[in-house]
Order: C-alpha cells, then sequence, then structure tokens
C-alpha cells in the first residue's frame, strides 16, 4: 500500500505524476509554465487529464544559472499554497533536494518531496520526517546536484540503484518517515550514460522485486532521444515505449509531460497483466 497525502493507493494502482515547471529554462517546455497563470493552467488541465500527482519544481535539473535558496522558495512555495486551495485532495509533489524549500513547501501543503539528487542534502529525508509527507529516493551514483554525468562507470548500474536507493529509503524510515509513502527511483539520465538507462529499463523488475514501489522519470529524457537519435520534441513515442516496459515490470509512478498518452499505455498493460478489466468488451459477443 503506498499513501502520499490523504490518498491511499493500492499495489495495482500506477499513478501518472504530472510535470509542472516554475522555471524559464526547463529542458522540454522551455519555460511554458514560467508566469504563474500559465502554470496554473497546467495544474488544470493534468488534474483534468486525470494525473494523480502534480509535481512542482522550481530549478532545471541541467546545468545553468545558480539559483538561491530564496529564489527557489519564491518560485514553489507559494504556487503550492495555491495548488492546494485549488485542489485539496490532488497529490503535490515537489522536485527539490534542498531542505530549506523542503520545509517552506511542506508548510505550503505539499506531500511528496522528490529528491531527484539522491540524498545529497541529508536533511531533506528529516524534513520528511518531520511533516510526515512522502519522499522518492533516487540513485545518482554520487554526482552533484545539476551536473552531467562524464565517463561515469558502475560494475553493475542496477545493483548500484538498488543499493543506494534502498539504504537511502531504509535511513529515511528510521528517521521518521512513513515506510508507506517512501519510493525509489533509478534516476534515468542522472548519473548515468544512455546504455545504463536502457539497462535500469530493462532489469526494472530487479527494483521492484525490492518490494519499495518505483518511480521512473522518462519523459523525452536523453537515453530516448540518443536511442532513436531524435530532438527533444520527437521523443514521444520512444518514452511511451519505456514507459510500457516499465509498467510491465511493475513500476507504481511515472513522472511525464504528456497525461493523456501515459494513462492510456499504462491502461493498457495493466489490462494485459490482467489487472484492468476492459472498458468495453463486446466484439464477437454480439
Amino acid at each position: 500500500m503506498l499513501r502520499l497525502g490523504s490518498r491511499t493507493f493500492t499495489d495495482d494502482q500506477m499513478l501518472v505524476m504530472a510535470i509542472v515547471n516554475r522555471t524559464p529554462d526547463s529542458f522540454y517546455d522551455r519555460g511554458a509554465t514560467w508566469e504563474e497563470e500559465r502554470a496554473l493552467d497546467r495544474v488544470h488541465q493534468v488534474v483534468a487529464e486525470g494525473a494523480d500527482i502534480v509535481d512542482i519544481g522550481g530549478v532545471k535539473a541541467a546545468p545553468g544559472e545558480e539559483i538561491p535558496v530564496a529564489e527557489e522558495i519564491r518560485r514553489v512555495a507559494g504556487f503550492v499554497a495555491k495548488v492546494r486551495d485549488a485542489y485539496p485532495d490532488i497529490v503535490i509533489s515537489v522536485d527539490t533536494w534542498r531542505a530549506e524549500v523542503g520545509r517552506e513547501v511542506c508548510q505550503a501543503g505539499a506531500d511528496l518531496l522528490n529528491d531527484a539528487w539522491g540524498g545529497y542534502d541529508p536533511a531533506l529525508a528529516e524534513v520528511a520526517a518531520e511533516f510526515d509527507v512522502g519522499l522518492v529516493c533516487t540513485h545518482t551514483g554520487g554526482v552533484r546536484p545539476r551536473t552531467r554525468p562524464h565517463r561515469v562507470h558502475y560494475d553493475d548500474v542496477v545493483q548500484s540503484a538498488i543499493r543506494d536507493t534502498v539504504a537511502l529509503a531504509e535511513r529515511a524510515v528510521a528517521l521518521g518517515v512513513d515506510r508507506s509513502r517512501i519510493l525509489i527511483d533509478p534516476a534515468h539520465d542522472f548519473g548515468k550514460t544512455t546504455r545504463h538507462s536502457l539497462e535500469v529499463t530493462r532489469r526494472l523488475n530487479e527494483m521492484t522485486a525490492t518490494g519499495w514501489p518505483v518511480l521512473v522519470s522518462l519523459s523525452n529524457k536523453d537515453f530516448v532521444g540518443e536511442t532513436l537519435d531524435l530532438p527533444v520534441e520527437e521523443r514521444l513515442v520512444g518514452t511511451l515505449a519505456a514507459t510500457a516496459v516499465c509498467a510491465w515490470h511493475g513500476a507504481r509512478v511515472y513522472r511525464v509531460h504528456q497525461v493523456v498518452e501515459t494513462r492510456q499505455v499504462l491502461d493498457m498493460v495493466s489490462s494485459i497483466k490482467g489487472l484492468r478489466a476492459p472498458s468495453r468488451a463486446v466484439r464477437g459477443l454480439a
């Protein structure tokens, strides 16, 4: 059982986490939701499309201009409060690695801290415990936030991902984070080459076998682009193929830009696995 905010999700539910960037320079939408009104429009859209979680970020993952803590808080905390007022029951996640930011957004109503940089600030887990919110524990191979991998090497990238994320999850439990509120994430692209990300996808069943719910963030990433030799705006089909593989292997949460297409893939895989009945099944019966 996975508990996020006030909601409880059964083990056979696959959840869509919609990305809302409060940044002027994000790699995919290039600042389309930088202005608050447009960001709120994006929230309204993804909720209407059926997103289970809204993931709000104030700093892009790629290298770039240094964003001070105070500026990140300015970008996200007040916005979280507005989303909470508009949607009392939606699960609100915030993508941050900083404990100071985590504290402010939890006070504003966030339910989940998406620590995309693998416990770089160990105090973030303490904030999750203090506010009884969820935590995403990721594998980055120890790289610093907002840096790109360079000739990174693993003896076994999947075992490294399992070892590090489970250790972070167990540490969080020891600090007081509710076990049912923790997810682990292999973190495609982060601290990885394209071949590493493909291997993690191929062997994702080894991560789901740990018993921890697995989150994957695949949407339009470089490993898709390099695999298919496509620019960022043409990576949807490749993203959905990777999504289907991860769904077959049992991933629980999918952080995405395209909600509708992702939900259709997840529903189809769930029905093939026998976990979801077809919406309509009259062919050959009339």
